[in-house]
């Protein structure tokens, strides 16, 4: 399998939803995704169950996000700006070379008896300093894979995709703790991690957009720091995103504390609340796969920013697992919705050039959400986990109607999605 390699050609039809995987290059790419994602959500639910068993300290959950985040939110725009300098295959190479040896060592403490808080702190923080090179270059390379005619439905499969690994690694985790321990499972991600790499090499080199470049990294990142402020719209749509990923969305960190002290479901159970979670989250990305690439993006975002808040506002306060079950299911459904639409819209205003930036920064805000669990997880420790989380589903379902009424740029979008040539578009004067 080597760089020119191809899948066997897939048959036509299967509607706007599965557009992308007609395109030999995207395929391998997907295949590469879900790999990666299973090994590192697979992991992620070993790891927070190991930090739960060895503290029983709701902070020591925050701190260890707190870990992934700090690097991820400082290393992401200089990521971005590296993808718009190299060939962006290597680089992801790279990155996931350098994160499955991360996870080899950790898999030797573990299984040498050897592994300490610390030492889980550090893999989380080498984590965090990997994911910026990876993931902007991933986000880039994808445009120029599949085009923008079927970026809609490329961006809805990887991110349907990630979400059927929140499913499906969670229980296979589970499942494999008990014939082959937690070092047998980490195995498993590890050699996921090699796979994820593996496919790599059926996607073409993607020469960088810039070449014969003189400028240092920080003046480059200075470059996309001024495209944002001069184009108002991409600038309102990232910081948009931004609300529930910052406020809301670490509640994930916390469903350790649910299942264990609030329903008193255990790992099982555990395992169910992140399984359902992924489970509505695919099922966003589907319903926006199927709807295609129709405009009108603003009325629908708005309606699931609402929707997630609210439901995660209801999950909140369930009186039992049961009825937390649905109330989850639908809030990640809004949730993925919510984040494809916002990001499909932002890859469609930027030009090639800026890409690799833009998404470098788009990693950065992906970032807030790890770096949020700290606060959200020091609230938990002082008042509990339900009041922490509903506390933040009220400030974004607030914050988000009040941003409506407030930007005119917002309001705008689908009016700027529906330019012509909007990835050039003049640069404008921030009004948000």
């Amino acid at each position: 399998m080597g760089p020119g390699a191809r899948m066997p050609k897939m048959p036509g039809g299967g509607g706007p939803a599965l557009a992308a995987l007609r395109i030999p290059q995207y395929r391998w790419l997907f295949a590469s995704n879900m790999a990666f994602f299973y090994a590192m959500q697979g992991q992620m639910v070993v790891r927070l169950l190991i930090v739960w068993e060895m503290t029983q300290d709701k902070a020591m959950l925050g701190y260890t996000s707190f870990a992934v985040a700090v690097p991820m939110v400082l290393i992401s725009p200089f990521g971005g700006v590296i993808a718009d300098r190299l060939d962006r295959r290597k680089l992801i190479l790279f990155g996931q070379t350098f994160l499955a040896s991360n996870e080899i060592v950790l898999l030797i403490l573990l299984v040498t008896g050897r592994l300490e808080f610390w030492h889980l702190v550090v893999g989380a923080f080498l984590m965090g300093c990997t994911f910026p090179i990876i993931m902007p270059s991933r986000m880039a390379i994808v445009v120029r894979i599949v085009g923008r005619d079927t970026l809609g439905s490329a961006m809805a499969l990887t991110s349907g995709g990630m979400n059927a690994m929140r499913i499906v690694a969670p229980a296979m985790a589970g499942f494999l703790v008990a014939p082959l321990g937690i070092g047998g499972t980490y195995a498993v991600g590890v050699s996921l991690y090699v796979l994820a790499a593996l496919c790599m090499f059926g996607v073409d080199s993607q020469p960088p957009p810039m070449t014969g470049v003189t400028k240092s990294l920080l003046s480059d990142v200075r470059e996309g720091v001024r495209y944002m402020r001069s184009h108002s719209t991409v600038m309102v749509l990232m910081l948009f995103g931004l609300l529930p990923m910052f406020l809301a969305m670490p509640f994930q960190t916390l469903l350790v504390v649910f299942a264990d002290e609030v329903w008193e479901v255990g790992e099982r159970g555990f395992g169910i609340l992140q399984g359902m979670a992924g489970l509505g989250g695919m099922l966003g990305a589907v319903a926006i796969a199927r709807r295609g690439e129709k405009p009108a993006r603003l009325r629908l975002m708005l309606i699931s920013v609402v929707a997630f808040s609210s439901f995660l506002l209801m999950f909140s306060a369930s009186p039992s697992f049961l009825i937390a079950l649905p109330l989850i299911l639908a809030a990640n459904v809004f949730a993925g919705m919510f984040q494809i639409l916002n990001n499909t819209a932002i890859q469609l205003l930027v030009p090639e050039e800026v890409r690799g930036r833009i998404s470098g920064f788009l990693m950065m805000s992906f970032g807030l959400t790890p770096l949020g669990t700290l606060p959200m997880a020091i609230l938990a420790e002082r008042v509990g986990a339900p009041t922490a989380v509903a506390a933040a589903s009220g400030l974004v379902l607030v914050g988000a109607i009040i941003w409506y009424l407030a930007s005119p740029v917002l309001r705008g979008i689908d009016a700027e999605l529906l330019k012509p040539n909007n990835p050039s578009m003049e640069p404008e004067r921030s009004r948000a």
